[in-house]
């Protein structure tokens, strides 16, 4: 049987936690994604950007300054110089009690974050990865090939798939290792879009919540088209209930704790 990525079992939602349990712990760190796997979550999600001498990180921004002590873009910042900013700290001071707790606080490397979906995978509690490449950089084409040959060296065994707005992006993933799923993802619903249609070879949506409570017939149109539906960002208690209603496939949340529950009581888990 195929693995169908992103479903937990028939009539279920997978939950996708979006740069980890950020609502808990500050985004794209070693400690919001540990609180992800253990609230549950079925997938981690991140965004990657590569530095300027090569190396893949989480951080969503092109700059690093809405989330560090730091200015700059990234792809013109080195590693070692983004090790030396504080990724963790903007967060409230209530809710972040050990600021000085290094997984908190440290830029994180993709690297970093494949050696964590391993371990946790060794340690019986498997879970999948959901990567977003962000675009334009001015390091085009890299992103995805440095992307491709860190998974390829790392091996996961557990499903990886890689999303992106840039339809260009996917295309360049697909060309090099085609065997990786991609997720087209959608801010806004342009008419070509309407009826499920995707970039060649894609086959999942990735629409935002604005088109699902804007176009709430999408969702059946995509999956008629042979399309699965994962939906960002749904946080908010009556968007779960409205995904949980339509049957979307997955949701991306920051609070993947929290939507669990609620899934749970639906019965949707």
């Amino acid at each position: 049987m195929e693995w169908q990525y992103g479903a937990v079992g028939p009539g279920s939602i997978s939950v996708i936690a979006h740069r980890g349990a950020s609502e808990d712990a500050p985004e794209h760190t070693l400690a919001a994604y540990r609180k992800a796997i253990e609230d549950g979550a079925h997938a981690l999600e991140c965004d990657v950007r590569l530095t300027a001498d090569g190396h893949l990180v989480c951080v969503h921004d092109r700059r690093v300054n809405r989330v560090s002590n730091g200015r700059g873009a990234v792809s013109t910042l080195e590693l070692s110089a983004l090790a030396q900013l504080d990724f963790g700290s903007w967060k409230d001071a209530d809710e972040l009690p050990d600021a000085e707790d290094p997984e908190r606080t440290s830029v994180l490397t993709l690297e970093r974050l494949l050696r964590l979906v391993k371990e946790s995978a060794a340690a019986g509690r498997p879970v999948e990865l959901a990567i977003e490449t962000k675009h334009p950089t001015r390091w085009a084409g890299q992103v995805e090939e440095r992307l491709v040959r860190l998974l390829a060296e790392h091996r996961l065994e557990t499903p990886v798939r890689v999303m992106s707005f840039s339809a260009r992006s996917l295309q360049r993933v697909r060309a090099a290792a085609p065997h990786l799923p991609t997720v087209y993802l959608m801010q806004f619903l342009l008419p070509r879009h309407r009826e499920g249609r995707l970039p060649p070879g894609v086959r999942i949506a990735g629409p935002s919540m604005r088109i699902i409570r804007n176009n709430p017939d999408y969702v059946i149109r995509a999956q008629r088209a042979g399309q699965q539906v994962h939906v960002w960002t749904v946080d908010d208690p009556t968007d779960v209930e409205l995904c949980a209603r339509l049957g979307v496939d997955a949701v991306i949340t920051n609070r993947p704790q929290q939507v669990l529950s609620q899934l749970s009581d639906l019965g949707q888990l």
